[in-house]
């Protein structure tokens, strides 16, 4: 069939709206008609290098050229068609995507850690998780990858059962795409890698789209004081609407902020969440870590950044923590069902978290927004075109 999606051609973009060429599922697989996908600063690190290479040098390398791609991986959508031997689900059910597919086999989810499965950690290779073959092609015939095996960014799209959850189909899809990946990923490292307990003081820097999850994840489960810090005015005043307790436009304001409200303890957890972590900014938020707190690395960094200086003898001697997380340590299957009851519950905020949606055509006018600060989370709205 032909579809149409959001495909990068290299490295360096722009986003290409064009249409596509869609094979039919095979075992294992579903056919999904997406209903939104959620403009995540993780698909702008694709298209400008930070977590990708170009063609010229994967085929330098002799590796597989991971573009042409059809890119977005936070997504929600309706069942279509099941391949053979897909019985759990069924024509019309409503689904989250997962960008870590999800094996149930490897040692990791049989100790129930599935954010690190074995399959899941091959997102960004190109093909089918099943198989390895490919089902999208690009009009003149060319294999097409899919971010993170799900490429959200297209009306229709092949999955592997493994990268889906179903949910709720009284819920609205397009507030239910942010469970994808920004809800988890901000939430869970708030909860399962901070371990934030009532009364806490709790640091979230960077007040995007997974910050402001982040934030929630601290207020839900009951600290007491929630400091937001982000450069952005837009974004302070937006991150009071979901819990923060106080802002600040930098580290060194929220230093001198949170040693006046602790006394000079310092947070019990600090979440850091840019778009992108520094070579500067660890040390800077383990500054604002108490002794035996807990700093947890959410946001991504360049591919080249290897090292990253610290005050070890501080670090060791005031027993500090520094954890890293992917996909907010959490279990799709298990958490997803769990945030939407938040959610319906009016505890968990996600129609707020949407800035602005954006026809498919408007993409690189989502992006640009994203990058000039001015929304926590655009959605692609499909229903729009």
């Amino acid at each position: 069939m032909r579809s149409r999606a959001a495909i990068l051609h290299d490295v360096g973009g722009p986003w290409s709206v064009e249409d596509f060429e869609l094979d039919p599922p095979r075992a294992g697989e579903v056919l999904l008609e997406m209903a939104a996908a959620g403009l995540c600063h993780s698909d702008e690190h694709i298209l400008n290098g930070d977590m990708s290479a170009s063609n010229e040098v994967m085929k330098a390398f002799g590796l597989p050229a991971m573009f042409p791609m059809i890119g977005g991986h936070e997504g929600s959508g309706v069942v279509v068609e099941m391949g053979e031997g897909v019985t759990e689900f069924s024509p019309g059910d409503h689904v989250v995507t997962s960008f870590v597919a999800v094996c149930g086999q490897c040692r990791w989810c049989s100790s129930g850690m599935e954010y690190i499965c074995d399959m899941g950690a091959q997102v960004l290779i190109p093909g089918m998780p099943t198989d390895g073959t490919f089902r999208h092609h690009t009009a003149d015939g060319r294999d097409l990858g899919h971010l993170s095996k799900v490429g959200a960014f297209a009306k229709h799209t092949v999955v592997s059962t493994n990268s889906i959850v179903k949910v709720d189909p009284g819920l609205p899809l397009v507030s239910i795409a942010l469970l994808s990946c920004a809800v988890p990923t901000g939430y869970g490292s708030a909860e399962n890698r901070a371990r934030v307990r009532t009364g806490d003081t709790v640091v979230v820097i960077g007040a995007g789209g997974i910050g402001t999850a982040a934030i929630q994840g601290a207020r839900i489960n009951g600290a007491a004081a929630i400091v937001a810090v982000d450069p952005v005015e837009f974004k302070q005043k937006s991150a009071l609407r979901f819990g923060a307790t106080h802002v600040a436009a930098d580290t060194d304001e929220a230093t001198a902020l949170v040693r006046d409200l602790t006394r000079g303890v310092m947070a019990d957890s600090v979440v850091v969440s840019p778009s992108l972590i520094g070579e500067d900014d660890v040390q800077a938020a383990l500054g604002l870590t108490r002794k035996g707190g807990t700093c947890v690395l959410t946001g991504m960094t360049k591919q080249t950044t290897n090292s990253i200086a610290i005050n070890l003898q501080e670090f060791i001697l005031w027993n500090k923590n520094i954890v890293g997380t992917v996909y907010g340590s959490c279990n799709a299957r298990v958490d997803v069902p769990r945030f939407s009851r938040l959610y319906r519950a009016g505890l968990l905020q996600l129609d707020e978290m949407i800035t602005r949606r954006y026809r498919l055509d408007d993409i690189n006018d989502g992006y640009r927004d994203l990058l000039n600060g001015e929304i926590i989370r655009g959605v692609i709205d499909f229903s729009l075109d």
